[in-house]
């Protein structure tokens, strides 16, 4: 079982100086009462495949809200191995996938991934793969962060994955399980990202109100669609089966996203890794899919329906619906 952390029973509170009692970023919109989207070439679904990239650290800092090892204190031999092998191993085998099946997939990247692996950075470099960020290290978590140390942070990770690879980060995960704080949307969107990946609650982008700029949620999965869920309780051929139903599904109704989340060191294994070529043969193998990286989706979204998306909800908000 991949699923490692463990949350503190008796974590403090976390920093807060809002006196909001719900969230302020995303209005209630049921699907069906939206305007179609329509992709590129008049495609019907769009997918977005994500392998991460990420940093494991041995000996990781204390963290009063969350424990990065939960099998045993660090320094776990066993845990940090199985977390490497993505690394060392797992990456490769998806890399030629991606490849073979002609796709160019958004990385979720740890900083400190790419700064201790470059070989990783020339392989993704070389092939003009799209990033999108997932903190400094996957044993980091900044849910006590102020609001200034929380926008230095985000300018720090652009401007080093900037440097590394060549590429302006357009769309940031919370580091780890998708740590955030009471801030985090907008400083993403001051800090110039487009996209947030941690609101899983739909099958379309939407728009995030946020304090200033333009920033939308990117569907990104935390339940069968991402490999580190479902290889927790299920092994890859079910997995692949879960994939193909959510494709059809998603297919047939039209004007979606599809994202898969997927881990090197989990997907990457040899007994694994033929299912996600099974998966990569399926969807690849129906016309009228767009295979965008999450900048592009961001891209379009923005440029064709967000102010359109955000007005109606603003009409509809003063309506008091």
């Amino acid at each position: 079982m991949m699923l490692q952390y463990n949350y503190r029973p008796n974590s403090p509170p976390t920093r807060r100086t809002r006196t909001d009692t719900d969230q302020q970023w995303v209005d209630f919109d049921p699907i069906v009462d939206r305007p179609q989207l329509i992709w590129p070439n008049g495609a019907r679904l769009a997918v977005l495949i994500c392998p991460a990239i990420l940093d494991y650290e041995f000996v990781p800092l204390q963290n009063h809200w969350l424990d990065p090892w939960a099998r045993t204190q660090p320094p776990d031999v066993l845990g940090y191995s199985r977390q490497e092998f993505g690394n060392r191993v797992g990456f490769w085998r998806v890399m030629k996938l991606m490849d073979k099946y002609g796709i160019t997939p958004s990385a979720v990247v740890n900083v400190e991934a790419l700064e201790r692996y470059p070989d990783i950075v020339s392989a993704i470099k070389d092939r003009r793969w799209d990033i999108l960020g997932h903190g400094i290290s996957n044993t980091r978590f900044i849910y006590d962060y102020d609001e200034a140390t929380e926008r230095a942070y985000y300018r720090d990770m652009l401007d080093r994955v900037e440097a590394l690879t060549g590429v302006r980060m357009k769309g940031m995960g919370g580091p780890g399980p998708q740590a955030g704080t009471e801030n985090t949307p907008d400083l993403l969107a001051e800090a110039g990202f487009l996209y947030q990946g941690d609101w899983y609650m739909d099958d379309q982008p939407f728009p995030l109100r946020v304090r200033s700029g333009k920033l939308i949620a990117m569907p990104y999965p935390a339940d069968m669609m991402n490999d580190v869920s479902a290889l927790a309780f299920a092994e890859a051929d079910e997995y692949a089966a879960a994939v193909k139903a959510q494709f059809d599904r998603l297919y047939r109704e039209g004007g979606r996203v599809l994202t898969l989340a997927i881990h090197p060191a989990l997907i990457g294994q040899p007994q694994r890794i033929g299912y996600l070529e099974q998966i990569l043969q399926y969807i690849t193998s129906f016309p009228d899919v767009w295979h965008a990286t999450g900048a592009e989706i961001a891209d379009y979204y923005m440029a064709n329906y967000y102010d359109a998306a955000l007005e109606r909800l603003t009409r509809l908000r003063s309506a008091g619906k």
